[in-house]
Parts: C-alpha cells; sequence; structure tokens
C-alpha cells in the first residue's frame, strides 16, 4: 500500500478526480493549501499598486492506493494535471504501514 499526495493548480481539480476515478480510485482527500516552488510567487497590480503573492493558491490530494494501482494513478496525475507551464505542481508517494478502517476495524488492503 502507498500514499499518493500531488499537489496542483486548482483549475484542474475535476479533471484530475474524474481521471482517478476511470482507474479505479474510489475515494480522495482534497485540501486547498497556499506555496510556492521555483517560481517562487509573482506580482500583481491592485489600484494602481504592485504587490508580492509569495504564496500561490494550490490544491493537494491525497489518495491511498494498493500497490498494483500506484503507478497507474501517478500515471493519470501527472498527465491529467500538467499543462506544460511553470506551477504545474509535484506528486509524493510513500509506502504505507499500516491502514486501518475505523468502522468496520478492516485492515490494510481491505481497509482501502
Amino acid at each position: 500500500m502507498h500514499m499518493v499526495m500531488a499537489i496542483i493548480k486548482p483549475f484542474k481539480l475535476d479533471e484530475v478526480r474524474e481521471a482517478l476515478a476511470e482507474v479505479g480510485v474510489q475515494g480522495i482527500t482534497v485540501t486547498e493549501i497556499k506555496g510556492f516552488g521555483r517560481q517562487k510567487g509573482h506580482t500583481e497590480l491592485y489600484r494602481g499598486a504592485e504587490y508580492v503573492v509569495d504564496f500561490l493558491p494550490k490544491i493537494k490530494i491525497e489518495v491511498a492506493v494498493s500497490d498494483d494501482q500506484l503507478e497507474r494513478v501517478i500515471e493519470t496525475v501527472a498527465q491529467t494535471a500538467n499543462t506544460g507551464k511553470i506551477g504545474d505542481g509535484k506528486i509524493f508517494a510513500w509506502r504505507l504501514d499500516r491502514v486501518i478502517r475505523i468502522r468496520t476495524g478492516e485492515l490494510d488492503a481491505d481497509a482501502l
């Protein structure tokens, strides 16, 4: 089992969610976040005054997947979230040692 976390642009959320559903992902967690990477934010103009936006709005998607789903989920997110422009985001994956479904007590793969 693995946890996949993706940081993507907000307008890509619906497209990524639909693509993940098509490859068999049954549930995801989505969080609105702010951050920056190499682009280091940008400047904007408001009522004639210029100001710096250090933290850009992003979406964090988290999904727990079985080992056999891992590569397909990563490829799906990478292809769907890609715009070819700076700030497309990142995907992280790490191994899960334990998963427990609280309602039933099911463990690991059964809990996914």
